[in-house]
C-alpha cells in the first residue's frame, strides 16, 4: 500500500515511552483511537484513568464481523480516513485495540500508520487478555502463538500476521477431520514451536489419542500439561525419547500403532550445525530414518516430515541434512507403493516461522528490552515468513491432501507469499514498539544510543542471502487448498538410501567438516 505523498507531512517522531515522565506530563499528545464498538470504550476509559493523558483527537470505528455489525451511518471514520485525519488533526499517537478476526483492517491500519510515521501502540482487548480464544468460532484453530509480546514492559501484544502483512490461510476442517478424528496421532519434537502447535490443532479434532514424543524433559512437560488442561478427554501419551534411537523408536510405535505421524523433530539452527555437523547428520538424517522406517513397519496411514526451504540447493550442513532426509522419505514412499501399502509418506517445505523459539523475533525482542541495538546479518537478506499457527495449520492440511496420488513422491510447498527484507521486518517491529528505527552505519561506534538502532553484523557460516522453496525440476501445481502447492513427480531412481546411510554412518566419529561436506554432496544429487 503506497500513500500519496501529499498525505505525508514533515515531522519529528518521538516515542512517548522514551520521554522522561515529567516531559510526558507536559506534552499534550493528540491521540487517534482505532477500535470496534466494543473496544473503543475500553480505550477511552484507559485514557480517562491517566491524568497525564490527552483526550482523543479522533476515533476510527472498525466493523467487528463476529460481534458488532456497524452500519454505514454509524461509521463516520473508517480505516481509509487515517491519512487525512492524521494530517488534519496533527496526530501524535495511535492506539489500536482490535480483536483477532479484524485482521485485514488491522494490517491496513498498521501499514498506513508506519508510512505516515505515526507512533502507534497495540492494546489487546480485555476479552483476549483474559482468554485469547474467547471470541473465536468453535471451529477455529487459532492459538495464542499468533500474537507475541514485544514490549519490554509486557504492556502489549503484537499480532504477528500484521507484522508481516499477511492474511493467514485457513484450515479445511472437513477434510482434516477425515484423517484426524478418532485416529491415533503421534508427533515427534512435540515440545518444539511447530510440534506443540501441531498438538494444539490436532487436539481440536477429537483424535482417539495423541502421543507426544520429545527428548527435552521441560518441553515435554509443558505441552503435556497443556494437553491435560485443554483436552482432558483425549487419551495422551508423553514419551521422553530421542528418535535417533532406532530400536526404541520401533518398540514405541509397535505399542502405539499410530495412524498419522507428524515428524517435527530436527536440528534447525544453521550456524550451530556448521560447528556440529555430526549432530545434524544424526538427528536430521538418522532420526528421520528411524521414525520413518518404524512408521513403515507398523503401517501408518500418513507420515508427514516437516522440511525447510534451506533444503533447496543447500549451502549449509543443516540444509544438506534436511535434503537427504527428504530424499529418504521420497524413497520410502516409493517402497510403500511398490508393496501396495496403504501408507503415504510425504514432506512439507516452508520458510522461516515467525516467533518460534530462538528465531529472529524473540532475539530482537530481547535486544529491544536490553536497550538495543537490533542486529541484522546483512541489509540485502530476504526470507519467507509465516506464523507458527499458519505453518502448523498447513502442515496438517497437507496430510489431508496426501491421498491425491500416493504413488508419487509427494513434496508439498506452503504458500509463503513474497520474501520479506529482513531490514524491513526489523523496522516494522521497532515502529510497532513505538520508536523510529535508526540504522547505524558504524558498528564499532560504541554502545547503542537507543534501543531502536539497527546494526549489520555480517552473514554467518552456511547462510544464504536469499532462499528458494523448490528446485527447478519440481513443477509445482495448485492443490485443492489455496495455501499449498505440490510436486508429484517420480522420485530420483538413481538414489540409493542404503548407500547413503552407510556412507553417513562412517562419519559419526569424524570431525573433519570438509570430509563431511564431501560425503553429503555425493548424495545430494546434481538436480534433485
Amino acid at each position: 500500500m503506497t500513500l500519496n505523498k501529499t498525505q505525508l507531512k514533515p515531522r519529528v517522531v518521538v516515542s512517548a515511552s522514551n520521554l522522561p515522565e515529567s516531559a510526558q506530563a507536559r506534552r499534550a499528545q493528540r491521540v487517534l483511537l482505532i477500535g470496534t464498538l466494543k473496544t473503543l470504550p475500553q480505550l477511552r476509559q484507559m485514557l480517562a484513568t491517566d491524568p497525564n493523558s490527552s483526550k482523543p483527537a479522533a476515533c476510527i470505528l472498525v466493523r467487528d464481523p463476529a460481534n458488532n455489525p456497524v452500519s454505514p451511518q454509524s461509521c463516520k471514520n473508517a480505516v481509509a480516513d487515517i491519512p487525512n485525519l492524521c494530517s488534519a488533526l496533527n496526530v501524535d499517537l495511535a492506539l489500536l485495540c482490535l480483536p483477532p478476526h479484524a485482521q485485514t483492517e488491522r494490517t491496513r491500519a498498521l501499514i498506513m500508520l508506519a508510512e505516515l510515521g505515526i507512533v502507534h501502540k497495540t492494546v489487546t482487548p480485555i476479552d483476549d487478555l483474559l482468554d485469547l480464544r474467547t471470541n473465536e468460532p468453535e471451529t477455529s484453530v487459532s492459538t495464542p502463538s499468533s500474537v507475541v509480546r514485544i514490549e519490554p514492559s509486557g504492556a502489549s501484544l503484537i499480532d504477528l500476521a500484521a507484522l508481516i502483512g499477511r492474511d493467514p490461510h485457513q484450515l479445511d476442517t472437513t477434510a482434516v477431520s477425515r484423517i484426524l478424528t478418532s485416529k491415533r496421532v503421534l508427533i515427534t519434537g512435540a515440545g518444539g514451536s511447530i510440534g506443540s502447535e501441531l498438538t494444539r490443532i490436532v487436539a481440536s479434532f477429537n483424535p482417539e489419542s495423541i502421543t507426544l514424543m520429545e527428548r527435552s524433559e521441560n518441553a515435554l512437560f509443558e505441552i503435556d500439561r497443556w494437553l491435560s488442561t485443554h483436552a482432558a478427554n483425549i487419551t495422551r501419551n508423553a514419551i521422553m525419547h530421542d528418535v535417533v534411537d532406532e530400536a526404541g523408536t520401533l518398540e514405541h510405535l509397535q505399542k502405539i500403532k499410530p495412524h498419522v505421524v507428524f515428524h517435527a523433530a530436527a536440528h534447525k539452527h544453521v550456524p550451530l550445525m556448521e560447528q556440529h555437523p555430526i549432530h545434524a547428520i544424526k538427528n536430521n538424517v538418522f532420526g528421520t530414518r528411524s521414525i520413518a522406517e518404524a512408521s513403515f513397519a507398523v503401517g501408518v496411514e500418513r507420515f508427514v516430515m516437516i522440511s525447510t526451504d534451506k533444503a533447496v540447493n543447500p549451502t549449509s550442513i543443516m540444509g544438506a541434512t534436511k535434503r537427504l532426509a527428504e530424499r529418504f522419505v521420497q524413497s520410502l514412499n516409493v517402497r510403500a507403493q511398490a508393496r501396495q501399502s496403504n501408507s503415504c509418506f510425504s514432506m512439507v517445505r516452508f520458510g522461516n516461522v515467525l516467533g518460534s523459539a530462538c528465531s529472529v523475533l524473540p532475539i530482537w525482542t530481547a535486544q529491544l528490552a536490553e536497550g538495543g541495538p537490533i542486529t541484522i546479518t546483512d541489509q540485502r537478506m530476504t526470507r519467507y515468513f509465516m506464523t507458527i499457527n499458519e505453518a502448523a495449520t498447513l502442515v496438517i492440511q497437507s496430510a489431508a491432501l496426501s491421498d491425491t496420488d500416493p504413488a508419487q513422491a509427494q513434496v508439498f510447498v506452503l504458500d509463503m507469499g513474497e520474501p520479506l527484507q529482513i531490514l524491513d521486518l526489523a523496522q516494522r517491529l521497532i515502529q510497532m514498539h513505538g520508536s523510529e528505527p535508526v540504522i547505524r552505519t558504524n558498528p564499532d561506534a560504541g554502545p547503542a544510543k537507543s534501543n531502536a538502532e539497527i546494526v549489520f553484523t555480517g552473514i554467518r557460516p552456511g547462510e544464504k542471502l536469499h532462499e528458494s522453496l523448490s528446485y527447478d525440476i519440481e513443477q509445482l501445481e495448485p492443490t485443492d487448498h489455496p495455501g499449498i502447492r505440490a510436486w508429484q513427480g517420480a522420485a530420483d531412481g538413481s538414489f540409493d538410501p542404503d548407500v547413503m546411510l552407510r556412507a553417513l554412518s562412517a562419519l559419526k566419529a569424524n570431525d573433519d567438516k570438509d570430509r563431511v561436506w564431501q560425503v553429503l554432496a555425493d548424495h545430494l544429487g546434481s538436480t534433485i
